[in-house]
């Protein structure tokens, strides 16, 4: 039996499970496996860096017995056998076996225009391939109004390009972001020169060069030189359903990062898994930091941990000069408190019905909600229930807060 660890995916995940392994002191030889041909990068800075120089992530080549393969595909995993099989037809033996193959932007498909006329950003191609075709005063129209469509759109509106934004929704973030500090991102963008069409439905789309002109469902008309879709993304299962794993919005693993093999698990945008702190329920979570903890938390079990995955989950967001930050699921909460802490400067926090504190999120000027939010995430990690009253009041500092929940835990 060969004792090769071979991890597939090299974002964020699949990097940070290798140097853990290392970091652990595991000698055992690491092969890991990347789709494109660039060196491993951070992807959050693509829709903010203009598509330039990626931000590297770790340091593998320095590392003995780790072999990256990069503009390689893996085929399919043969379980029976514990081997994979690359497009070019290799075998490689595995004792274990992680799957960080991440989540892929989901395409806009418009009848009359090609499937790729709407470019997405999900990749360092894709962002090189945006930013390149982005000058002052060309139009832009960008369809989806979530975290990566609104930060392209902060970025393209730097560039000078001109940006109308589609939202098929009411309001914008609608599926992550509380409607309060939504309307603040939503007033920024606005104040910025982003055209906003909110609640807005393409009727027809006919190509024009290598943009297209677009009729809303109420009749306005609008010409993109540029189309680009933030639409979503999906996970990469289609590795883990070829070779019969569980699947569940995503590659469905346990609490310790297990498939439905006991030698593979899964770790990233491509896993849902039970949360503890929100009864079990199954999530997949398409964050930086999800990602990066379930990368060494898989490693911590691939050498024989019992380490369940189960901290609140963090998303942040930078909306030109304001910074949101959210820990935990707000809409799972059935009461909101808010702090007023300025014009464009709000924390909120989201309690159950039981008054445990569930999530927390903010939105001001640079980090100005950075310290309550990781405060906060304290609080929800231990389950807290602080008087409301209290969260309510910004003269009453979280920290004091944490102190008197800490005393009361001991």
């Amino acid at each position: 039996m060969d004792e090769r660890i071979i991890i597939i995916g090299v974002g964020e995940a699949g990097i940070r499970a290798a140097l853990t392994l290392r970091q652990q002191g595991c000698r055992t030889p690491i092969t890991l496996f990347g789709d494109e041909p660039h060196a491993p990068y951070e992807r959050p800075p693509l829709s903010k860096a203009g598509g330039g120089e990626p931000v590297a992530i770790g340091d593998l080549v320095a590392m003995e017995r780790v072999e990256l393969r990069l503009g390689e595909r893996v085929e399919h995993i043969d379980r029976a056998h514990r081997q994979l099989v690359t497009r070019h037809g290799e075998r490689l033996p595995y004792r274990q076996l992680l799957l960080a193959t991440g989540a892929r932007a989901r395409r806009l498909v418009l009848p009359g225009l090609a499937a790729d006329a709407a470019l997405t950003l999900r990749t360092l191609d894709d962002a090189r391939r945006i930013f390149a075709r982005v000058a002052p005063g060309k139009r832009v129209v960008i369809v989806g109004g979530g975290f990566v469509g609104l930060e392209l759109a902060a970025a393209l509106i730097g560039k000078g390009a001109r940006v109308s934004l589609l939202e098929s929704q009411p309001r914008l973030l609608q599926r992550a972001v509380p409607a309060e500090l939504a309307r603040i991102v939503e007033e920024e963008h606005r104040a910025r020169g982003v055209a906003l069409y909110l609640g807005a439905g393409i009727a027809r789309a006919e190509p024009r060069g290598e943009g297209a002109r677009l009729t809303l469902n109420d009749g306005r008309e609008l010409e993109a030189e540029l189309l680009v879709a933030g639409i979503g993304a999906e996970p990469n299962t289609q590795l883990a359903a070829g070779a019969g794993l569980a699947l569940d919005n995503g590659i469905a693993v346990d609490a310790e990062l297990r498939t439905s093999d006991p030698a593979i698990f899964a770790a990233g945008d491509c896993c849902s898994f039970p949360h503890a702190l929100y009864r079990q329920q199954r999530l997949r979570l398409e964050s930086w930091r999800c990602a990066r903890e379930q990368g060494e938390t898989a490693a911590l079990n691939m050498l024989g941990g019992r380490h369940a995955y189960a901290p609140a989950p963090w998303f942040w967001s930078d909306q030109f000069d304001l910074g949101l930050q959210i820990v935990g699921l707000p809409h799972l909460a059935g009461r909101t408190l808010c702090r007023e802490l300025g014009e464009r400067a709000r924390l909120l926090f989201h309690l159950d019905q039981d008054g445990r504190l569930l999530a927390a999120s903010g939105i001001g000027p640079g980090n100005a909600v950075a310290k309550d939010i990781k405060l906060a995430e304290r609080l929800i990690n231990l389950r807290a229930r602080p008087d409301p009253a209290l969260l309510a009041d910004p003269g009453v500092r979280l920290k004091q807060l944490l102190s008197a929940t800490t005393e009361e835990a001991a």
